[in-house]
C-alpha cells in the first residue's frame, strides 16, 4: 500500500487500517511481519511501524512478546446456549474455515455404559466416531460420538471431513435431531488429548456430555473436549429474570 503523505490521517494509522484489511483477508495467518519488515515495505520510520502495531494490539488484533515479536491472535468463536447449536455453524459464521480429521468411524458393541444412555441392549451394535475438529489450521475440539445402529448406518459411508453430524445425520440418515441436553465442565485434558488439541500448558478445556434426541428417541451420546482458549459459551436471560445457582 502507498501511504497518502499530505493526508491529515497520521501514517501509523494508515498503516493500522491497511494491516487490518490484510488480517482480515488472512494474509498473516502464518506469520505477522517484524517491525523491520513493517518499516521496509510501508517505508517509515520504525517508531510509527510500532505506533501503528500497538494499536492493533490495543484492539486484541495482536499481540506483542519481548523477544518474539507479533503475532496474530486466534479469534474467540462464541457460542450461545438458548438452544441446540453446532460448533461448525459457529466457526463458519465467524469466518473461519471449519473441516474434521476423522480419527475413528466403525461399528462397535455398546458398552454397558453406552448401551444405559442410547437405551439400547448391551453389545447391540452401536456407531462410533471420533473427529478432531478445526478452525481454520488449529484443533479446536474432539468428538467422540455414539449412535445406535442400524439407524445411522449412512453415516459411516459418508464423508465426515467437514460438516456438523447433525447436518450429515439429515443429509445421509433422514435423520433430524430435535432436542437435548448437555453438561459442560471445565478440565484439565489428558496428556494425549492435549497433543491432539495442541494445548499448552496452563490452558484448560470444556468436557461437554451431551444426549442428543430424534423425538423422544436416543440417538447419539457424545463426549467433546473444546479448548478454552478459542471457544466461548454465552448465556442470556430474559430482562427482570432473577438469576438462580444450582449446586449438584
Amino acid at each position: 500500500m502507498a501511504l497518502d503523505r499530505t493526508s491529515p490521517m497520521p501514517l501509523w494509522a494508515q498503516i493500522a487500517d491497511d494491516l487490518r484489511r490484510r488480517l482480515v483477508e488472512g494474509e498473516f495467518d502464518d506469520r505477522f511481519p517484524t517491525d523491520e519488515e513493517l518499516t521496509r515495505d510501508y517505508e517509515v520510520s520504525r517508531q510509527t511501524a510500532r505506533e501503528a502495531v500497538r494499536h492493533l494490539a490495543t484492539e486484541g488484533l495482536v499481540v506483542r512478546e519481548r523477544g518474539r515479536g507479533s503475532s496474530v491472535v486466534a479469534p474467540l468463536h462464541e457460542q450461545p446456549l438458548h438452544s441446540l447449536y453446532s460448533l461448525a455453524s459457529a466457526v463458519r459464521a465467524g469466518g473461519g474455515e471449519e473441516r474434521s480429521e476423522v480419527l475413528a468411524a466403525v461399528s462397535q458393541p455398546a458398552t454397558p455404559e453406552v448401551a444405559d444412555r442410547l437405551e439400547v441392549d448391551p453389545g447391540a451394535d452401536v456407531a462410533f466416531i471420533e473427529r478432531l475438529r478445526f478452525a481454520g489450521a488449529e484443533p479446536i475440539a474432539l468428538d467422540r460420538s455414539w449412535l445406535p445402529l442400524p439407524d445411522v448406518r449412512g453415516l459411516l459411508e459418508a464423508d465426515l471431513s467437514s460438516g456438523g453430524l447433525y447436518e450429515l445425520l439429515s443429509a445421509h440418515c433422514a435423520l433430524r435431531v430435535s432436542g437435548g441436553s448437555e453438561r459442560i465442565t471445565p478440565v484439565v485434558p489428558a496428556a494425549a488429548e492435549r497433543k491432539l488439541l495442541r494445548l499448552g500448558p496452563k490452558v484448560a478445556a470444556f468436557s461437554i456430555d451431551r444426549l442428543a434426541f430424534v423425538g423422544h428417541r436416543p440417538i447419539e451420546w457424545r463426549e467433546s473436549l473444546i479448548r478454552g482458549d478459542r471457544y466461548a459459551f454465552v448465556a442470556q436471560w430474559p430482562s427482570g429474570a432473577r438469576p438462580q445457582l444450582a449446586l449438584d
